[in-house]
C-alpha cells in the first residue's frame, strides 16, 4: 500500500522553494562590487563570489520572481528569458555563479510545477565540481524530496543516505522522507528506525507528533504482524486523540490477538462515548456481548440502534434480536419482536422461534399454532426439533392423538428423545383415559 504523494509533494515543493530562496539571498548578499567603494581590476575568478554583471541579472531574476511590491504580479516569462540569457555564457561563469544560476531556475521550474525540469537541474547542480559544502548538502536535501514526491523512492533513499553521511547534523524530514520511501517499497523494517528518529527529533523539539505520523507507524507495525507494538501505538494515538475510528482499530487490534474481553471492552467504552453510528457497530458490540454470557446488555444495545434508526429492521436483524432475548431466558420480553419476525420473514425458521417463545411461557394453544405454521413452511434444519416442540404443546392440550403424530414424525427425524417422549404421550393418554372411564362408571353408579 503506496502512500499518496501529494502531501509529501506540497512539503517537498515549500522545503525546495525555500531552500532555493536561501540560496538566491545568499548569493545576492555579498556581491563583489558592493565590497568596496572603488571599483579594482578584475580579479581571479572565485569561485565563492559572483560579478557585478551576474549580480545585477541575478537581482533582475529575483524581482522579477519575487516582486518587492506585494500588489505586482510575478513575471515568470520575463524571468525564464533573463535565465537563459545568462545560462548562455555558462562555461565562462565560475562555480558559484553557476550554481547561483541553476539554483534560480530550480526556483523558476518549481514556481510553473515543472518537476521534470527542476529534478534535471538539481542532478546538474551536483555536477559542479568546486561547489561548497552547505549548497551540495541544500541540493541534495531537495533531490532527494524532489525523487520522493515523484515516487522514485529508491533514488531518494540512496540520495538522502548520502545527505547523512556527509552532514553533520541529521533532519527530522529527511528521517521522515526516508521512513515514507522505505514504506513504500513495502521495506518495513527499514522504514520503522527511521520513524522513529522522526518522531524522537520532533520530542526533542518540544513539538506535538501528527497524528497521522502515529498512523503511519501503526501501519508499520501491522504489515509486519508486530502487534504488541502496534496495540501500544494505537492505545498511545486512542489516548491523544479519542476519535471513534481510533477505538474501531484498538478494538480491531485486540480481535487479531484474540483477546476477547479487551476486544468487548473496548466496543462498549466506546458506545459508551456515544461514538457508535453505523449499524455494524451496534451488531458486532451487541452480539459479541451475547457471545460472552451478556446477553441482555446486548439485546438493550440491539435494542437501541433500532429505535434510534442505526439498525435497520430487517428480518435478520429482528432474528438476532430474538435470538438475544431467547439466550437471555426473556421469553415473556420476546414475543413482540419474535411477531414482528414472523411478518417480515413469514418463513418456517421465524414461526418456530415464536412457538418455542409461546411454548416457554406455557401459552401452549398459541405455540401449538405457531409450530404448526412452521412446520407447514418449512424449510427448517431442525424439523426433528419443531415436532418434537408441537408435541409438547398439544400434549398439554390434551390433544393426545396429534401429539403422537407429531412425536412419530419427529422419531421418524431420528430425533433425540422422540421415542421417549412418544412412550410418555401414549402412557399419559393411557391414564387419561383410564382416569375418565373410572370417573364415568362412578357417575353411572351414583346416578344408578
Amino acid at each position: 500500500m503506496k502512500i499518496r504523494n501529494t502531501a509529501l509533494k506540497s512539503v517537498a515543493f515549500a522545503g525546495m522553494l525555500a531552500a532555493a530562496s536561501v540560496l538566491g539571498t545568499a548569493a545576492l548578499s555579498t556581491p563583489a562590487f558592493a565590497q568596496q567603494e572603488q571599483r579594482q581590476p578584475p580579479p581571479t575568478r572565485s569561485s565563492d563570489t559572483l560579478s557585478d554583471r551576474v549580480y545585477r541579472a541575478i537581482a533582475q531574476i529575483q524581482e522579477m520572481m519575487n516582486p518587492e511590491d506585494q500588489n505586482r504580479e510575478p513575471n515568470m516569462a520575463g524571468a525564464k528569458r533573463e535565465l537563459d540569457n545568462l545560462n548562455e555564457r555558462y562555461a565562462s561563469l565560475n562555480d558559484f555563479e553557476k550554481s547561483t544560476l541553476l539554483n534560480f531556475y530550480t526556483n523558476y521550474y518549481l514556481g510553473v510545477e515543472d518537476m521534470d525540469s527542476a529534478l534535471a537541474t538539481f542532478e546538474r547542480i551536483l555536477t559542479i565540481e568546486n561547489l561548497r559544502q552547505d549548497q551540495r548538502l541544500r541540493a541534495m536535501f531537495s533531490l532527494g524530496q524532489l525523487y520522493a514526491a515523484e515516487e522514485r523512492y529508491r533514488e531518494s533513499i540512496e540520495l538522502l543516505n548520502q545527505w547523512r553521511s556527509m552532514s553533520e547534523t541529521e533532519n527530522e524530514n529527511v528521517f521522515l522522507i526516508l521512513a515514507t520511501g522505505h514504506y513504500n517499497l513495502e521495506q518495513f523494517r527499514e522504514a520503522i528506525p527511521h520513524l522513529l528518529s522522526h518522531m524522537d527529533m520532533i520530542r526533542e523539539g518540544d513539538r506535538e507528533i501528527r497524528k497521522n505520523i502515529y498512523g503511519l507507524l501503526q501501519a508499520m507495525y501491522l504489515e509486519i504482524e508486530d502487534y504488541p507494538n502496534a496495540l501500544a501505538v494505537t492505545r498511545t494515538i486512542v489516548a491523544l486523540f479519542d476519535e471513534p475510528a481510533d477505538w474501531r482499530n484498538l478494538a480491531a487490534i485486540y480481535g487479531t490477538i484474540d483477546d476477547e474481553t479487551s476486544r468487548v471492552r473496548t466496543l462498549d467504552l466506546a458506545y459508551q462515548k456515544g461514538y457508535f453510528s453505523l449499524e455494524a457497530e451496534y451488531l458486532n458490540l451487541a452480539q459479541s456481548l451475547a457471545g460472552l454470557d451478556a446477553p441482555i446488555r446486548g439485546l438493550k444495545i440491539m435494542e437501541e440502534g433500532l429505535d434510534k434508526g442505526h439498525v435497520e429492521e430487517t428480518s435478520q436483524n429482528l432474528r438476532r434480536l430474538t435470538q438475544m432475548y431467547i439466550m437471555a431466558s426473556e421469553f415473556a420480553a420476546a414475543v413482540t419482536p419474535a411477531r414482528r419476525l414472523t411478518e417480515i420473514a413469514n418463513d418456517g425458521e421465524s414461526w418456530d422461534y415464536l412457538g418455542y417463545i409461546y411454548l416457554m411461557n406455557r401459552d401452549y394453544a398459541s405455540a401449538a399454532d405457531a409450530l404448526s405454521t412452521a412446520v407447514q413452511r418449512g424449510g427448517i434444519n431442525n424439523m426433528g426439533e419443531v415436532q418434537l416442540s408441537l408435541a409438547r404443546a398439544l400434549v398439554e392440550l390434551r390433544r393426545y392423538d396429534e401429539a403422537m403424530a407429531a412425536a412419530r414424525r419427529a422419531m421418524d427425524l431420528n430425533t433425540n428423545n422422540a421415542r421417549q417422549f412418544l412412550t410418555y404421550v401414549e402412557n399419559t393418554k393411557r391414564i387419561r383415559e383410564t382416569l375418565e372411564q373410572r370417573k364415568q362408571e362412578s357417575i353411572e353408579y351414583y346416578r344408578s
